[in-house]
C-alpha cells in the first residue's frame, strides 16, 4: 500500500472514531437540554408564568443581597373571588395570566417576579428612591387596566399593591420586608393608590412572612 493510501486509511479511521464519540455525546446534550427544560418548568408556574415560591425566594434573596436600591412589592387582586364565582374560573385564570404578564412587563428581565399562591403575587426588583412613586402608581395603573376574556367580555379589575424598602424597616431579610409591604398593602387595600412600608408595618406579627391574620395564614403556619 502506498503511503498515500495509508495516510487516508488512518485519516477514514479518526473520522470514524470521532463520529462514532460524537453520537453518545450528541444524545447526553439532547438528554441535557430536555432536563434543563424540565427543570425550568417546575420552577415557573403553569398559569402565569412566574416563578413559583421557592424559586422566587431564591432569586429574591440574591437581589436582595446585590443590589442597594431595592424594593419588595405585593400584589394582592381585589375581588378575585367574585369574579370566580359570577363568571366562572375560567375568567379568574385569564385575569391571574393577564396580572402575570403585566407584573412582568412592568418589573423587566433582572427582576424576581413569583406567583405566592391564590391571586398573591410578589416581586424584587431594583427601584431608585426618586422614581419609586411613580413607579408604583404606574404598576397600580397597569393593574386596573380591564381584561378581555377569550369570548370577548371585558372583565374590570383591580389590585391592592404595598411595597417596603431595606433603608424604611431597617433590614434585607425578605421575610422581614414582605410581612410590612404586605401590611402595607392592607393598609391601601380597596383604594386604589399603592402604600410604601414604614418601620411600624415591618412590626405587624406574621407567619411565614406574612401579615398574621390575613388569608391563608394559619395554613402556612401549620405547613411550617
Amino acid at each position: 500500500m502506498s503511503s498515500l493510501l495509508r495516510a487516508r486509511s488512518r485519516f477514514g479511521q479518526r473520522t470514524l472514531l470521532l463520529t462514532t464519540a460524537a453520537v453518545p455525546l450528541t444524545g447526553w446534550a439532547v438528554h441535557a437540554v430536555a432536563l434543563h427544560r424540565q427543570l425550568a418548568a417546575t420552577r415557573r408556574d403553569p398559569l402565569t408564568g412566574l416563578l413559583r415560591r421557592d424559586a422566587y425566594t431564591t432569586r429574591a434573596r440574591r437581589l436582595l443581597a446585590r443590589h442597594g436600591d431595592v424594593a419588595v412589592v405585593m400584589v394582592d387582586a381585589d375581588r378575585f373571588k367574585a369574579v370566580n364565582d359570577t363568571m366562572g374560573h375560567p375568567a379568574g385564570d385569564a385575569i391571574l395570566a393577564a396580572f402575570g404578564a403585566r407584573l412582568t412587563t412592568w418589573a423587566g428581565p433582572h427582576a424576581a417576579v413569583g406567583r405566592l399562591g391564590g391571586d398573591e403575587f410578589a416581586v424584587v426588583l431594583e427601584l431608585p428612591a426618586d422614581r419609586r412613586a411613580l413607579r408604583l402608581e404606574q404598576l397600580v395603573r397597569m393593574l386596573h387596566t380591564p381584561v378581555t376574556l377569550d369570548d370577548g367580555r371585558t372583565v374590570d379589575v383591580a389590585a391592592s399593591v404595598g411595597a417596603a424598602t431595606p433603608e424604611a424597616v431597617g433590614s434585607r431579610d425578605l421575610s422581614l420586608l414582605q410581612r410590612a409591604a404586605d401590611a402595607a398593602l392592607y393598609d391601601g387595600k380597596h383604594t386604589g393608590r399603592p402604600v410604601l412600608a414604614t418601620a411600624a408595618h415591618a412590626s405587624v406579627p406574621s407567619a411565614n412572612g406574612r401579615r398574621a391574620g390575613r388569608t391563608g395564614t394559619a395554613a402556612w403556619g401549620r405547613a411550617a
